[in-house]
């Protein structure tokens, strides 16, 4: 994977988000206090915010481009994206939110099929039930099912365990490390925990006022 950011500008309330980056590892954690800016960076590589200027490549294929006036639509982008409210819809089952938003559902067999990422994330079970009725570590797992069934190109974690509690955030850990291993999906997952960063990311890059502070490896985040 290869994710371009390149003169990114972003004005928000009490600092201009200001990016430029070259990513590659599989696993890069965007880390840093609340309010550095770290959901507004991934919302403008999902495509869900206008940058005043930004050059975003994922893989060579402009996504954004502001020089030309290039914007594809979140749909267009093959990003999957996990937010922190999780976005689940109330009144659909766990399954038709696991396959709301899928184009076609990949074949029988395929990486990313329907009973591949049920079976990988343990929810076969919960595939009849309303969401409204599953626990919080079981509606973490469904967003990221979720995601995962879009087969993405690259999968966006916005502080995905950020409303759990100690206990229940290291039963979920396991299961974001099986999704790395398994899928092999190139991820950006933003924390500002260092034992998440620690147990899943290859390295970290550190906001600040929306500037890249540091780039580290995660046992020195």
């Amino acid at each position: 994977m290869q994710l371009l950011l390149q003169n990114i500008s972003l004005p928000l309330a009490e600092f201009v988000l200001e990016v430029n980056l070259e990513l590659s590892c599989q696993v890069t954690a965007i880390f840093g206090a609340s309010g550095a800016g770290k959901t507004s960076l991934l919302d403008l590589i999902a495509g869900l915010r206008r940058p005043a200027s930004a050059l975003i490549q994922l893989d060579g294929r402009a996504l954004t481009d502001t020089a030309r006036g290039l914007a594809l639509p979140p749909r267009r982008r093959g990003i999957g994206y996990v937010p922190q409210d999780l976005a689940l819809f109330p009144h659909l089952s766990v399954r038709q939110n696991l396959l709301y938003g899928c184009k076609a559902a990949p074949r029988d067999g395929s990486l990313f099929s329907f009973e591949h990422v049920a079976a990988v994330l343990e929810i076969q079970p919960l595939a009849g039930r309303s969401v409204t009725a599953l626990s919080g570590g079981e509606k973490q797992r469904v967003a990221l099912a979720r995601a995962l069934l879009t087969s993405p190109k690259l999968l966006l974690l916005d502080e995905p365990l950020a409303s759990l509690d100690g206990a229940l955030k290291a039963r979920i850990i396991p299961y974001l490390a099986r999704v790395r291993n398994e899928f092999r999906v190139p991820m950006l997952y933003v924390s500002h925990d260092r034992q998440e960063v620690q147990a899943l990311c290859d390295e970290v890059v550190e906001l600040e006022r929306g500037k890249v502070l540091r780039r580290v490896p995660p046992q020195h985040s």
